[in-house]
C-alpha cells in the first residue's frame, strides 16, 4: 500500500493543473475567429450555426457555396459574423484563398480555432476499390486536414488557439470501410504528434471520435449491391458472386440504419473542445457497446478482435 503512494502523489500533481483550469472562467466567444470545413451539411454545418449564436466569428467552408447548406448558412448570418466560402480541402489554392479572406475579417481577437470536419465514407472490401478512390480518399480524409493545419499554424500559434479533427472510433477498427478506417486512423497518429509539439506555443488538438452517426449526417448514404458489382473488375467478379456483395451490402445499410439522429451530441464535444479551458485530448461521443467493442481492438491481443470482429461480420 505505501510502496503506492508516490505514484498516487504523482498522479495528483498531474491533475491538479487540469483541475485547476477546469474552474477558470469560461471562454468569451465574442471576437474570436474559427474556420470549419465541410459545412455543406452534417457536423460541420450544426457547428457552424452553433457557433455563430455562441457569438464566434464563424467562417464556413463549403464545397458547393451555391448548394442549399450553404444558402442556410447564409440566411442565420447576423453582422457579417458568419462567412460562407468555397474550400475544397483537396486544392491548395482554396486553402490560400480562406487564408486570405480571415485575415481580411480577422476580429479583433483574433484566429481562435480551425476545425478539420470536412471528409467522404464508402463501402467496399480492400480488392473493391480502385486505386483511384485510395487516392481521393487519402487527399479528402488525411492530406486535407494537414493542408489546413498547415496553412493555419502559424495563426494558430500567434493567438493560442485550438485545432479540432473528427475522426472516428472507426480509427480502431473496419467492418467493410476499410479505407475510411485506414485514413482516420492515420489522421488520429498526426495529431498525436501534433498534440505534442504546439504543447510549447500553448496551442491544444483535439480530437472528435463519433461512433455511428450515419442517420444524422450525408457521409455515407445506404450502398447498392447492384452499383457495387457493376463497378467491380472483372478479376474481381470472378472470385465473388452477387449473393456475397448484397450480402455485405445488406450488412452495411443494416448498420448506417442504426445509427444515432442526434448530432448535437457531437457538436456538443466540439464545443467543448473549442471553448474549455481545459478540453480532453480526446472525445469518443459514442453508444456503450461501441465503445465496448473500442476498447477490446484497443487493449487485446490481435487474436481477440480478429475473433469478435469475424463474429460480428458473419452475422
Amino acid at each position: 500500500m505505501w510502496a503506492a503512494a508516490p505514484l498516487l502523489l504523482l498522479l495528483l500533481l498531474l491533475l491538479l493543473p487540469s483541475l485547476w483550469r477546469r474552474g477558470a472562467a469560461p471562454l468569451e466567444p465574442a471576437g474570436r475567429a474559427v474556420l470549419i470545413t465541410g459545412c455543406d451539411s452534417g457536423f460541420g454545418h450544426l457547428l457552424a450555426l452553433r457557433l455563430h449564436r455562441l457569438g464566434f466569428t464563424v467562417f464556413a467552408g463549403c464545397l458547393c457555396p451555391g448548394g442549399e447548406g450553404a444558402r442556410r448558412l447564409q440566411r442565420e448570418a447576423v453582422a457579417g459574423r458568419l462567412r460562407v466560402l468555397r474550400l475544397d480541402v483537396t486544392r491548395a489554392c482554396d486553402v490560400l484563398a480562406a487564408k486570405e479572406l480571415v485575415l481580411r475579417h480577422l476580429p479583433e481577437r483574433g484566429f481562435w480555432g480551425l476545425v478539420n470536419n470536412a471528409g467522404i465514407s464508402t463501402f467496399g472490401e480492400t480488392g473493391w476499390l480502385s486505386m483511384e478512390k485510395y487516392e481521393k480518399f487519402a487527399d479528402v480524409n488525411l492530406l486535407g486536414s494537414i493542408r489546413t493545419t498547415l496553412a493555419f499554424l502559424p495563426l494558430l500559434r500567434k493567438y493560442k488557439g485550438r485545432i479540432v479533427f473528427m475522426s472516428s472510433i472507426i480509427a480502431y477498427f473496419s467492418l467493410g470501410n476499410g479505407i475510411y478506417s485506414m485514413t482516420k486512423a492515420a489522421i488520429e497518429k498526426f495529431c498525436d504528434a501534433l498534440r505534442l509539439e504546439m504543447k510549447k506555443f500553448g496551442v491544444r488538438v483535439c480530437i472528435i471520435q463519433p461512433g455511428n452517426y450515419a442517420r444524422s449526417t450525408k457521409i455515407q448514404p445506404p450502398v447498392s449491391a447492384e452499383e457495387i458489382w457493376n463497378e467491380l473488375s472483372d478479376e474481381e467478379k470472378a472470385v465473388y458472386n452477387k449473393e456475397y456483395v448484397q450480402e455485405r451490402a445488406n450488412f452495411f445499410n443494416s448498420i448506417l440504419s442504426e445509427g444515432s439522429t442526434n448530432g448535437n451530441e457531437v457538436v456538443d464535444a466540439m464545443v467543448d473542445a473549442l471553448t474549455s479551458p481545459a478540453p480532453k485530448a480526446r472525445y469518443m461521443v459514442a453508444k456503450l457497446k461501441e465503445k465496448a467493442l473500442v476498447f477490446v481492438c484497443a487493449l487485446f491481443p490481435t487474436v481477440v478482435m480478429d475473433s469478435v470482429l469475424s463474429y460480428a461480420l458473419s452475422k
